[in-house]
């Protein structure tokens, strides 16, 4: 069995540009988000802290992100049309780490407030152990939200169907309008948790913590980054309203705005999460600096 599609594609030297952009800059940040994994794993004082470990799980997502999309989009442009299984697979991985994003920045948010609110327990609260359980969870969660459709397709699609080719898109797969509106709610479901989460632990750092303690200031200021960064994570699902929407206004222009709206959503908002803890959070710059700026300053923690 064989999908037909009505085949659209760029000129050649305008495929080569574009795939150079995306290819580059996500590389780009791919070695940012590299170093900052790289950093962590070397040093003790990050990989047995759970904010750290709840960071880079964040930035291994990105990486992940970024990787297939690369992937999938040279492919696409090579080859056009993916095996359907092949697709599957690789949607499965991206669509499952790009809902991590989300629910790890609602882990972060809990680790803030605890560390704030309960100084004394957070130690024995938020262990090693206990963090890696909770990025289990959030993989489970990930998973369970893709898993029925996978299995639905299998059921009620031939043998056939998991060798032909399709071009790869989740509707190209997932074409039962059931599955759309169940993706729908799951979606709003967990940004509505994840929103109460933010707020919850915002307003409850704001009037717990004392005015003048440092730490209280930079939590405070860490959750509407969270925040920020969940309005980031919310732009993916408006990805594919807003390629209809403006293709129904400029429908010579497809393929540009597909791939102008998959920069601006899908790959922009990756260079956020550097930011928020190898830029601003001052332990994790001086380490970054011994990589980035290839400096050999010993960076005793203590002092920082």
């Amino acid at each position: 069995m064989n999908n037909t599609t009505t085949v659209i594609r760029d000129p050649l030297y305008v495929a080569i540009i574009k795939n150079v952009i995306t290819v580059l800059l996500s590389l780009a940040i791919i070695y940012i988000n590299g170093t900052l994994v790289h950093t962590f794993r070397k040093h003790q004082v990050f990989n047995t802290n759970s904010r750290y470990i709840l960071y880079i799980h964040l930035v291994i997502n990105d990486i992940i992100m970024l990787a297939l999309m690369i992937l999938l989009q040279v492919l696409s442009y090579i080859l056009f049309t993916l095996n359907v299984s092949f697709c599957i697979i690789m949607l499965m991985i991206a669509i499952s780490s790009n809902l991590n994003n989300p629910l790890t920045l609602a882990a972060m948010a809990l680790e803030c407030y605890l560390a704030i609110c309960f100084p004394l327990r957070h130690p024995q609260i938020c262990t090693v152990r206990k963090t890696y359980i909770v990025i289990a969870v959030i993989w489970f969660l990930s998973l369970l939200t893709i898993l029925p459709d996978v299995f639905i397709v299998m059921a009620t699609r031939p043998a056939e169907y998991f060798h032909s080719r399709i071009f790869c898109l989740w509707a190209n797969i997932f074409t039962n309008p059931i599955l759309a509106e169940k993706r729908d709610v799951s979606n709003i479901v967990f940004l509505v948790i994840v929103w109460l989460i933010l707020f919850y632990t915002y307003f409850r750092i704001l009037f717990t913590a004392q005015a003048a303690s440092a730490n209280a200031k930079k939590a405070r200021n860490t959750v509407l980054l969270h925040g920020f960064q969940l309005l980031l994570c919310m732009l993916s699902y408006v990805h594919s309203i807003a390629i209809v929407g403006l293709s129904s206004l400029f429908p010579n222009d497809i393929l540009t705005i597909r791939y102008v709206i998959s920069i601006l959503i899908q790959v922009m908002p990756r260079l956020i999460s550097p930011m928020v803890y190898g830029i601003r959070d001052k332990m994790f710059r001086e380490y970054l600096k011994r990589y980035l700026l290839l400096t050999n300053t010993n960076v005793n923690p203590e002092k920082i």
